[in-house]
């Protein structure tokens, strides 16, 4: 694969057989991204399970200490005095039935987060098909279903994420942006593997994280070393 100058220059600052501390890992990240743009950092975390057994499922949701440095479109399904309350939270779209129809209809995915209450769920159940290959389906372990949807809305205002396997054993996690800094950087990295390793589950055997890469959008990727988290 071809890759630039930029990257090739930003490579050359990574050894590629050493495992980094959180501190000069989020150090190197910094300093390698070249794009012009503000670079999200992100974390891709290999675990020792096995994701087709439903007791190996790891998954959550945690509110990282400096958020994702994203602005978060929020839907919310809901009714009555709990529609009030996640409009005054600040969901940026609220409804019921309208909104399953708008997405059926007109193919709209103008959000990056569903909530709901759990009285709606018959309805947003209809657009599991849709809602599901994109991530977007709400659920209770994920926090997305719930009676206090206003609380809901705030937290994933301010930078709750959802980390979840996929079907190669991998969880790929956003952590902030390059412009956040190291510290920063530093801090979202260990509460979201703080989450990951508290996540673990009981029928995992051998070595639970098998490897943790952190990589900006346009950059090279920096090797974790995850001993001292386990």
């Amino acid at each position: 694969m071809f890759r630039g100058k930029k990257y090739q220059e930003s490579a050359k600052l990574i050894d590629k057989s050493a495992q980094y501390e959180a501190a000069e890992g989020m150090d190197l990240i910094c300093k390698t991204a070249k794009a012009k743009f503000d670079e999200t950092v992100e974390l891709h975390v290999k675990l020792g399970v096995d994701s087709r057994h439903a007791d190996q499922q790891v998954r959550g949701a945690i509110v990282l200490p400096h958020g994702t440095g994203k602005t978060v479109r929020v839907l919310v399904f809901a009714k009555g005095d709990k529609a009030d309350a996640a409009r005054e939270a600040g969901a940026d779209y609220v409804g019921d039935m309208d909104m399953v129809e708008k997405i059926q209809k007109e193919n709209w995915f103008d959000f990056d987060v569903v909530i709901a209450s759990p009285d709606m769920m018959g309805v947003v159940g209809r657009l599991g098909k849709v809602l599901g290959p994109k991530g977007l389906m709400p659920s209770p372990k994920a926090g997305t279903v719930t009676p206090d949807v206003a609380k809901a809305v705030q937290e994933s205002k301010a930078g709750k994420i959802e980390y979840r396997l996929d079907k190669t054993n991998i969880i790929h996690c956003p952590i902030g942006k390059v412009s956040f800094g190291p510290e920063k950087l530093m801090d979202n990295y260990n509460a979201l593997m703080g989450a990951i390793v508290k996540a673990k589950p009981a029928s995992a055997k051998g070595q639970y994280i098998k490897s943790c890469v952190a990589a900006t959008t346009m950059g090279p990727g920096v090797k974790m070393n995850t001993a001292k988290l386990v």
